[in-house]
């Protein structure tokens, strides 16, 4: 694509102590074969080298800018903010995690799928997690489908493809339309995002590793693992855009499913010793779907725990 062909594409790093990795990140983001972009840091009152690391590269190119939080705000909280930092004249939003790294091409190649097809409102594609390659499981060369059927493969199959921001490019119009584009309440947000963005557009996608997760330092990642807040954000999906994109009879399906294995998932905590801090997530998690935690049911996953377990342990012996 000619540079002067090129629409601006809007890169966001939020980034808080990162002074570890922000270097290999903003180097990712110089080294593009896409030229157009301008690159957004956000640093949310870092008290490490990372301001500093920042400026050293703002100095040395102009489309790079800083923004300093003038206080500090949730990881959640600092996405929706950096969204409002957006150029006017942007056409497309990336986010890049400040200890993830894009490979060389991933403008590129996602600016020419959203380009060549203009009702795509986001555009993914494989990514290298650690070191696993995953977000896979769509038909190769098939770049386009349609929002409405990704979503329902999403809930029916257990179809894994968008990620996280890092993978993902956003059109930036669809991210100006929406005073917050992540639910400050659900720490997986940005999941939530995509299913609310496809209500009305479509999805893209390039069969090529495009960008790398992090998952050694991801404080997010570590607290999400602390507390399995895999789980819940999964039902919150279901329990949201389910009866959007699924009929009654799916829905209801898919729901009841999701809750069995939700009381399974509980039942094996109560032998952890998991905390308070633990049971007070999910219980106030499942509270404010309209689905409080019912003692019968998570009773009963206990035990059904605990025969499988001693059935287990008589085989052994």
């Amino acid at each position: 694509m000619k540079l002067e062909s090129q629409p601006l594409v809007s890169v966001l790093t939020p980034v808080y102590n990162c002074e570890k990795y922000l270097a290999e990140c903003i180097e990712s983001i110089l080294t593009q074969t896409y030229k157009n972009w301008e690159y957004i840091i956000v640093n949310n009152c870092s008290t490490d080298r990372t301001l500093e690391i920042a400026k050293k590269y703002a100095e040395k190119d102009k489309r790079i800018y800083i923004h300093n939080n003038k206080q500090f705000l949730n990881i959640i909280q600092n996405h929706n903010h950096a969204f409002t930092l957006l150029s006017s004249e942007s056409k497309y939003c990336k986010v890049v995690h400040a200890d993830d790294w894009l490979f060389s091409e991933c403008l590129e190649k996602m600016v020419e799928v959203a380009e060549e097809h203009p009702s795509v409102g986001i555009v993914g594609s494989y990514r290298l997690d650690d070191v696993l390659v995953n977000c896979d499981g769509l038909p190769y060369l098939n770049t386009f489908i349609r929002g409405q059927k990704i979503c329902r493969a999403t809930l029916l199959n257990g179809l894994v493809i968008f990620g996280s921001p890092t993978t993902l490019l956003l059109r930036a119009d669809l991210v100006r339309s929406r005073k917050s584009l992540y639910n400050e309440n659900n720490l997986h947000a940005d999941t939530e995002a995509c299913f609310d963005i496809l209500q009305n557009s479509d999805f893209g996608f390039v069969h090529q590793v495009l960008s790398f997760t992090r998952r050694e330092n991801e404080a997010n990642t570590s607290f999400a693992k602390r507390l399995d807040t895999f789980v819940l954000g999964d039902l919150i999906i279901v329990k949201k855009y389910g009866p959007i994109y699924l009929n009654n009879n799916e829905f209801k399906r898919i729901l009841n499913n999701r809750l069995k294995n939700y009381y399974r998932f509980l039942g094996k905590n109560v032998f952890k010793n998991r905390g308070e801090k633990f049971w007070d997530y999910h219980k106030n998690g499942l509270q404010e779907l309209g689905l409080p935690i019912s003692l019968t049911k998570l009773v009963r996953a206990s035990i059904v725990v605990l025969y499988n377990r001693i059935l287990d342990a008589l085989k052994i012996n």
